[in-house]
């Protein structure tokens, strides 16, 4: 563990003089061609970061954040394009919002905001379904599936906030909340767009969704411009995170992850649709009805295409014990220095 974390320091460290470098060019190299190749190389030095690590955490997080989100940060960033541009006003504030998977806040929204009380159930539940593993041989698989998705979603929310609550001290400024409560979604549109990983859209609909409609725009009907960049977003998605698997298991691909996206991206714009036609806006679903069809239909696509390929490579069991023995090496370190 000791030698684990000193590689983390080593690689955060190298990733904030690589990002300082990007912010270095950006006053040379006009926004274009030229700059893009400048920063490609940094962007490949984060795709090797994450085979440092033998934790599956310490390496979701590299390669989630560094790896797949900062890279295409950066890509966009040589465009004038993205979360970066404006560029933030010192270089700090740069590394900060490249690095990590915030974003300055824009518009605050009071009837957005979390209520204070939900994070300290959410740290409830999380440690129930540590301990819940304890017993896990007694448990069906079905519902020991449930308590990895539970303890996953659970899990990145908790550290997410911290992050941002780190951010929000060191830089003093407002940023846009990485989740928002998804199993309260009502479609799968509000699911994927405004609840789940927002850091994600915010990224893919610059660099593919409003490009691929711009081009489809000029050479078919509104409706199916729409349907492609829908369905091109998701589907680089399902690459982006069949190669996420690959780079932490070394399986080669079967595809299901793929799959699973292409079906929500099909959803989806079928969905968006389905809105727009007269019947649909005269007849409405309860918000109650419309959340469990919502998270239902991903609760069992995800048990169908996207859990197995976790399963079969026993990374939600490694999940579930590495988070048992970084409470034990947080315990022990608290001891040791309380005496």
């Amino acid at each position: 563990m000791d030698g684990e974390i000193i590689g983390f320091v080593i690689v955060w460290a190298l990733s904030g003089i690589s990002v300082s470098y990007c912010y270095y060019i950006s006053t040379r190299i006009r926004a274009g061609l030229f700059r893009l190749i400048s920063v490609l190389p940094v962007c490949a030095l984060f795709q090797v970061f994450p085979l440092f690590f033998s934790s599956l955490h310490l390496s979701c997080c590299v390669s989630a954040v560094l790896a797949w989100m900062a890279s295409l940060k950066l890509i966009l960033f040589s465009f004038n394009q993205g979360s970066l541009f404006p560029f933030p006003p010192d270089i700090f504030r740069f590394i900060c919002f490249t690095c990590l998977p915030i974003k300055a806040q824009q518009n605050p929204n009071p009837k957005s905001q979390i209520p204070k009380w939900v994070f300290p159930i959410k740290v409830a539940i999380f440690g129930v379904v540590l301990h819940m593993y304890d017993y896990k041989q007694y448990i069906s698989p079905v519902v020991l599936l449930v308590l990895y998705a539970v303890h996953i979603y659970v899990e990145i929310d908790i550290a997410l906030m911290f992050v941002k609550l780190l951010v929000f001290i060191t830089l003093e400024c407002d940023l846009e909340p990485q989740a928002n409560e998804p199993y309260l979604a009502t479609s799968l549109q509000d699911f994927w767009g405004r609840r789940w990983n927002l850091m994600v859209p915010a990224i893919l609909r610059p660099a593919i969704y409003f490009p691929v409609r711009q081009f489809c725009r000029g050479r078919m009907s509104s409706d199916w411009s729409t349907f492609l960049a829908v369905l091109a977003t998701f589907f680089a998605s399902g690459v982006a995170h069949e190669v996420f698997f690959f780079t932490l298991t070394f399986e080669m691909p079967t595809g299901e992850v793929t799959c699973f996206f292409v079906l929500h991206g099909v959803c989806t714009a079928a969905e968006v649709a389905v809105k727009r036609t007269e019947f649909v806006r005269r007849w409405r679903v309860s918000p109650a009805v419309s959340r469990l069809l919502t998270v239902g239909f991903v609760v069992v696509t995800s048990g169908w295409l996207l859990f197995p390929t976790l399963a079969r490579s026993h990374m939600l069991e490694r999940l579930a014990n590495e988070a048992l023995l970084s409470i034990d090496f947080v315990k022990r370190t608290f001891y040791s220095f309380g005496s």
